[in-house]
């Protein structure tokens, strides 16, 4: 290799690890795109955090940022909740029939006895209201252990009957202890019965029965005055309470009260403190409990965000890279655009997302949501564009999410993924701008029927008004979305230097002045330059390469040629060819010209860099042969030494830095020998082509390209095919062989 070409090979590495390419570059974009996601869902997904000081005014409004509890609130609230509760009681029989048998069996034997009157009265005394304690004590021993009452409960059932007790009158033990066995045998079942009667009622003051009882005994079958007055005295005595306050049941219950207070919660938006108000202990403990004092910062939510930031981050990465294997596709110029369309698309959403409210929640359809996947798809490629749909659809889940203590909203998400699917089939052939409205009308129908469809899921019970309006709101996002992706395109186009298919299309216009200029005064010029376009475009294709490129950049790569259209041999009808007057090295001077003459014009007329590439590295550093061999002719009859070498006869390059350039610089030579040929067969043009290629590959022409062995095959059979289709009448095929007649 020479010095010159080791000069452009280096010149060729070095841009190939310009910042383009660099890894470290890569990486700091998909740091910002990170960082991207984590600042744009930060509003929705972390509340605001702020400065103030207890006893200060509040120098700004301060709102719920989303729906919160009020424990201050709560607390109230259980301790109302617990104050409403009634005092528990609890029904317990103290078997006071029993008790009053017993006493009147115990008079009925100690009056037998041969005991003084006095004797008895002083047993009565104290036997008859110990008979109660102890019953009262026995009852609250045999239940301790049984667990059907409560230790406070018992305690409770002594306290009352003590405090609730009958004190019988001095005349009462006088009249007892001269009872006779008759008198008591009558007395009994009545002091049972009443006794019975009156404590089948709940009772919680033993005074209220006890005051029934004068009525009863005397409505009873007893007409002894003594028997009636002891037995009214007895019965007195031995009614107690059986409804006893049940303290620790209270208790439980006021807790379970508590706990069933349900959480008392301040709607998103509501005011939490006003601008001028006095911080108060009760708003800045609300504040500090919900974590929105910036000294009190939670930061698990921050790392959540943080890792579904990674989490969009790495799966757009890990997606480009293994679309890539084993080399990554795209440079960094194209991440750059990509991150730009991520910005646009989300803030977009934000936008929509401020004229939101809760009861306009249909606004958040008006997002142009597929904008960003139109603008992927018409300016990097189709595969990408349907993963960022998905990553848009759940950043449009978070962003115009209004639903309280929830973080995605399901609806948006889906809405945002179906539209921009269809976005990204409706756009995927789009060739004119104008197409792009139709797009954005498909879009806006497919979108509306989506809101729609979303709106009368459920119990069938769905709002029409508000349904009508999500339909109206997604119709017009559509219209919205086709609008500013015509808008954008140019800005993409002309700031990343992008050769979009559309742009592609418009430049192919024959109406183009370069076209026109290029029909007018160099016609031959301008039919060569379309079949290498019909040739490379198929070449192209065939590999996997921009075809809609190689033939546009066809149409223009001998552009330069309108400024000397006489020295090219295709414009030179019926007249001498003035190269065979002219000095070899003149001529080889206006031949090399024409490359770069026609990258001054594009750049004049402001054609792409892609285009104006493939002007410039079409003939690569090609050897002008002809020429060459000429000028040493000329030199040898002149008898002088040549003052010139192989290099001063060579285009100046660069070579083909790409696979479009490549083909179209081997379609050029194609079609340039096809036409040269007076009868071209089938085996000369196989021939022919086979040998165009290996020249180029043994003149190093292709070293710069990513083109393999295996797909310059693939383009000589696709060349070899499309020449015999566009010079069909020309080829001679072989003979065949004729049949023998019968």
């Amino acid at each position: 290799m020479t010095p010159k070409e080791l000069s452009k090979d280096k010149s060729f590495q070095n841009k190939k690890m310009g910042w383009k390419n660099s890894r470290g570059a890569r990486y700091l974009l998909f740091l910002f795109m990170l960082i991207l996601f984590y600042v744009s869902l930060s509003p929705s997904l972390l509340p605001e955090r702020y400065d103030i000081q207890q006893g200060t005014r509040s120098e700004k409004e301060i709102k719920a940022p989303m729906q919160i509890q009020d424990n201050q609130a709560r607390a109230l609230a259980q301790e109302q909740a617990a104050e409403s509760v009634q005092p528990i009681y609890q029904y317990v029989s103290l078997r006071n029939e029993s008790l009053i048998t017993s006493i009147l069996d115990r008079i009925d034997r100690l009056n037998q006895d041969d005991i003084s009157s006095d004797d008895k009265i002083e047993i009565y005394k104290q036997e008859i209201p110990q008979r109660l304690r102890d019953s009262v004590t026995n009852f609250i021993n045999n239940n301790r252990s049984s667990g059907i009452y409560s230790d406070p409960l018992l305690e409770e059932i002594r306290k009352v009957t003590e405090s609730q007790s009958y004190r019988i009158p001095e005349e009462t033990y006088i009249k007892i202890a001269r009872l006779s066995s008759d008198q008591i045998k009558e007395m009994k079942p009545v002091a049972r019965e009443l006794v019975s009667r009156l404590m089948v009622d709940q009772i919680t003051d033993a005074s209220i029965p006890r005051a029934k009882v004068a009525e009863m005994v005397n409505t009873s079958s007893l007409n002894d005055r003594t028997s009636r007055e002891v037995v009214q005295e007895l019965t007195r005595f031995v009614i107690t309470s059986n409804k006893f306050y049940d303290e620790e049941a209270t208790k439980e219950a006021k807790a379970k009260a508590r706990e069933n207070t349900p959480p008392v919660y301040i709607e998103e938006g509501e005011t939490l403190v006003a601008k001028g108000e006095i911080i108060t202990e009760e708003v800045y403990k609300l504040l500090s409990d919900n974590k929105l004092l910036r000294d009190e910062v939670n930061y698990w939510p921050q790392f959540g965000l943080l890792l579904l930031s990674l989490f969009l981050s790495l799966g757009i990465l890990m997606y480009m890279q293994q679309m890539s294997n084993p080399e990554f596709k795209y440079n960094n110029a194209q991440l750059l655009m990509l991150l730009c369309v991520f910005v646009i698309t989300i803030g977009s959403m934000h936008l929509v997302a401020f004229l939101q409210t809760d009861g306009r929640v249909f606004v958040g359809y008006l997002a142009p949501v597929g904008i960003g996947v139109m603008l992927i798809t018409l300016l990097l490629d189709i595969p990408l564009a349907y993963i960022s749909a998905i990553i848009f659809g759940i950043v449009a889940s978070i962003i115009l999410n209004t639903q309280q203590n929830e973080n995605f909203d399901f609806n948006f998400g889906l809405f945002t993924v179906i539209v921009s699917f269809v976005a990204i089939f409706a756009t995927d052939k789009a060739s004119q701008r104008s197409t792009l409205l139709k797009s954005g009308i498909m879009v806006s129908l497919i979108g509306s029927l989506v809101v729609f469809m979303l709106s009368i899921l459920g119990d069938g019970d769905w709002d029409r008004t508000n349904a009508l309006y999500g339909v109206g709101f997604a119709f017009a996002g559509g219209i919205l979305m086709a609008i500013l992706a015509i808008g954008l395109m140019p800005f993409f186009e002309s700031t990343f230097g992008i050769l979009s298919a559309l742009k592609l299309v418009e430049l192919s216009n024959p109406n183009h002045p370069l076209l026109r200029k290029l029909l007018t005064e160099t016609p031959g010029t301008y039919h060569h330059s379309v079949m290498v376009g019909n040739l490379s475009e198929a070449a192209a294709e065939a590999i996997g390469a921009d075809g809609l490129l190689c033939r546009v950049g066809s149409y223009y790569h001998d552009i330069g040629k309108t400024k000397r259209p006489i020295y090219f041999i295709e414009n030179q009808n019926n007249m001498e060819n003035p190269h065979d007057t002219l000095d070899p090295k003149l001529s080889k001077s206006i031949i090399i010209a024409h490359a770069r003459d026609g990258v001054e014009m594009q750049k004049e007329y402001k054609l792409p860099k892609r285009i104006r590439d493939i002007a410039e590295q079409h003939h690569g550093t090609t050897f002008l042969h002809f020429f060459y061999q000429k000028a040493i002719k000329q030199a040898e009859e002149a008898g002088v030494e040549p003052d010139f070498t192989e290099e001063d006869f060579r285009y100046p390059g660069p070579k083909a830095q790409s696979k479009e350039a490549a083909i179209v610089g081997i379609a050029d030579s194609v079609e340039a020998a096809v036409r040269s040929l007076r009868k071209p067969t089938v085996e000369q043009v196989e021939t022919m082509i086979e040998k165009i290629i290996k020249s180029r590959l043994d003149d190093h022409q292709l070293n710069d390209c990513d083109l393999t062995m295996r797909e310059l095959d693939i383009v000589a059979k696709t060349l070899k095919e499309a020449v015999m289709g566009i010079f069909h009448s020309r080829i001679e095929y072989p003979e065949e062989i004729k049949k023998p007649k019968s």
